[in-house]
């Protein structure tokens, strides 16, 4: 069906009149015109195909607000996929989510819009790259990021995500009795758990292309500007970004702790959508930049997402083989406990204590 068959009409207006409160500070009313109609066919098609659509954090608002049924982390929006009765998992997000859902959903249908939404993080490290390190350091547990392809997921020994990153890794240390652990594969978020923990941290020189380019003086910059904004960072950034900020956590701590304080102006340091998603939320709180587009999360559109629904593309699949061992990991991870300080850095600790880490 063409974009925008069904017009702007009566009964578009009607689906769709919730949803443009949360989008019409980043929407103009002209591209509302097109876009509305697309929400509507979507959601429409969601109840035909008996489908859900996981929209993470970093999706436009259009998508985030309009067609998500599940919006968040990618943990947390693979942990939806599992409880949900869908038949059909549409991933609004990258291709490592998306495997991640097939992976604790093996019987549901799991698509995603674009195959090629990658994942510079993720492309960083390979199976192979992993068996290369667990013979190198033998006896040592993998903790590996969720931010990572299921056939890295399977050489690990348990994942983690960046709101539970230091909890995983001392109950890694603790269950083998050792004092490393081998964290990947991006290296900023090892380096900001090794200021948090007096477990020796092993690291890989993986990035987010999003996240590595922020810096310190984009925070003293901010500062400067906007005196009294909170500033908030995401631990993909470097060490002396989260030095520099207020509050260092997962995007889904960012939402929670402006959600929760209602702060009147607030710095997110990260992907651009995040501010705009979290503002539907939070309408007194001013959100000012910086942040930076990941080029893979925006190859996402509703266009795509219709066509995903009409045609049941693109399927993601994953060996069974490599998904069970992958599931194993995950699996490990979903059964600890809560964090007793979910999804927070202690940056009291972590402004001036760098310790050693290794990187391979």
């Amino acid at each position: 069906m063409a974009d925008g068959a069904f017009g702007f009409g009566a009964e578009v207006a009607e689906a769709t009149d919730h949803i443009w409160p949360k989008v019409r500070d980043h929407v103009t009313p002209l591209e509302w015109a097109e876009k509305a109609p697309l929400i509507a066919e979507i959601n429409r098609l969601k109840i035909q195909r008996d489908a859900v659509i996981l929209a993470h954090n970093y999706m436009t608002p259009d998508i985030f607000h309009g067609v998500g049924d599940y919006v968040g982390d990618s943990l947390g929006l693979a942990k939806e996929a599992a409880r949900s009765d869908a038949k059909v998992i549409v991933q609004a997000g990258v291709h490592f989510m998306a495997e991640t859902s097939k992976i604790l959903s093996p019987d549901k249908t799991v698509l995603i819009p674009d195959p090629l939404a990658g994942c510079s993080l993720a492309a960083s490290i390979t199976g192979a790259d992993v068996r290369l390190i667990k013979a190198r350091y033998p006896g040592l547990p993998v903790v590996t990021y969720v931010n990572t392809t299921a056939d890295v997921k399977a050489e690990t020994d348990i994942c983690c995500t960046s709101a539970n990153a230091v909890q995983v890794v001392e109950w890694a240390a603790r269950e083998w009795g050792v004092d490393r652990v081998i964290l990947i594969p991006d290296e900023y978020l090892a380096r900001n758990v090794a200021a948090q923990t007096d477990v020796g941290i092993i690291a890989w020189a993986g990035r987010c292309e999003v996240h590595e380019r922020f810096t310190a003086e984009d925070v003293a910059e901010m500062r400067a500007a906007y005196p009294g904004a909170q500033i908030l960072a995401h631990p993909e950034c470097p060490q002396d970004v989260l030095e520099a900020a207020d509050f260092a956590g997962s995007t889904a701590a960012m939402n929670d702790y402006v959600t929760a304080n209602r702060p009147k102006q607030v710095v997110l340091i990260t992907e651009c959508s995040m501010a705009a998603n979290v503002a539907a939320e939070a309408p007194e709180t001013r959100f000012i930049g910086p942040c930076n587009l990941c080029p893979h999360m925006k190859r996402i559109t509703l266009e795509n997402i219709r066509d995903a629904l009409v045609h049941l593309r693109f399927e993601v699949t994953v060996d069974e083989a490599v998904a069970e061992r992958a599931r194993q990991a995950v699996q490990r991870m979903v059964d600890l406990p809560p964090p007793t300080v979910p999804a927070r850095y202690d940056l009291v600790r972590a402004r001036g204590h760098r310790p050693a880490v290794e990187l391979i």
